[in-house]
């Protein structure tokens, strides 16, 4: 079995919730892929700002 970075396992779930997301939130197809984008670039960024937050913390 492969080991995962904690950074691995947050962009597969942001794929994959994003995924979700943006076919049930959706109606047309070009809106679904533009809400997964969406929803996508926001997990990854919300992890990194509450990753940085966390090790300014903990300093």
């Amino acid at each position: 079995m492969t080991n995962l970075s904690h950074f691995t396992a947050v962009l597969l779930f942001a794929l994959f919730a994003s995924t979700v997301f943006g076919i049930t939130q959706r109606e047309t197809p070009r809106r679904m892929f533009r809400y997964g984008l969406y929803c996508f670039s926001l997990f990854v960024a919300s992890a990194i700002v509450i990753s940085w937050l966390m090790f300014l913390i903990a300093r």
